[in-house]
């Protein structure tokens, strides 16, 4: 297959206005934009920024993996047994849950569907399921941080630490959040935003072993 064109886009990319940025600047806010982007969206252009572009720039259908048809119903049987268990996985004795949690910031231009936050008096924590082994990876901890700073703004309480949920293991790992993970974020953001922007294709990751099982693998005439 040909390697894909943005000349190819649809009405939903023309919708997507020019951004006006320069380029990412760690630590600065983001300016509001039409378009607003998805911790998701974050965590997959840390993954392999073609996917982001195959999403919003051309944009295209894949046929969804077997992971993504069995996410829903992980989804449900870990929420289930979260209802029944403490805190101790935590390091917390105590505190609130609110699962299936939607958030967004129009500063940021940014939004997510939150697994969990745990929230307690003096602080909130993102807490992301993952069906996935062999430990958290940098686009999970980018997605987590996302939460991270859409929490801390729906809530105006902080969130230093997050947590990833490990399905196959019943494992829960803790993420110590920093000002350099929320810095990611914000460039993050701009990154993906500058690309929709240009419509230009970016170029892939380097892991082969990712593509041979992306949805998209079809599309990357120059890989396959």
């Amino acid at each position: 297959m040909s390697r894909p064109s943005a000349s190819s886009s649809t009405s939903r990319r023309r919708r997507n206005a020019p951004m006006g940025e320069t380029g990412p600047e760690a630590g600065a806010a983001v300016a509001a934009a039409p378009v607003t982007v998805t911790a998701t969206d974050l965590k997959q252009w840390a993954y392999c920024p073609r996917i982001p572009f195959y999403r919003y720039v051309l944009p295209v259908r894949p046929t969804p993996t077997y992971k993504m048809r069995r996410g829903k119903d992980v989804q449900a049987a870990v929420e289930a047994l979260e209802r029944r268990r403490g805190f101790r996985a935590y390091g917390m004795r105590e505190g609130e849950r609110r699962f299936g949690l939607w958030l967004q910031s129009d500063r940021l231009g940014l939004s997510g569907k939150l697994d969990l936050l745990i929230l307690t008096p003096e602080a909130c924590y993102p807490v992301d399921f993952k069906d996935t082994e062999g430990g958290p990876r940098r686009n999970h901890r980018l997605q987590v941080a996302a939460y991270a700073l859409l929490a801390e703004e729906a809530f105006a309480r902080p969130a230093p630490d997050g947590f990833i949920y490990l399905v196959p293991e019943k494992r829960v790992v803790s993420l110590a959040l920093t000002e350099a993970d929320r810095n990611g974020v914000r460039s993050a953001i701009v990154e993906l935003r500058r690309m929709m922007e240009r419509e230009e294709l970016p170029p892939p990751t380097s892991l082969r072993s990712r593509c041979e099982v992306c949805e998209f693998r079809n599309y990357c005439g120059d890989i396959w």
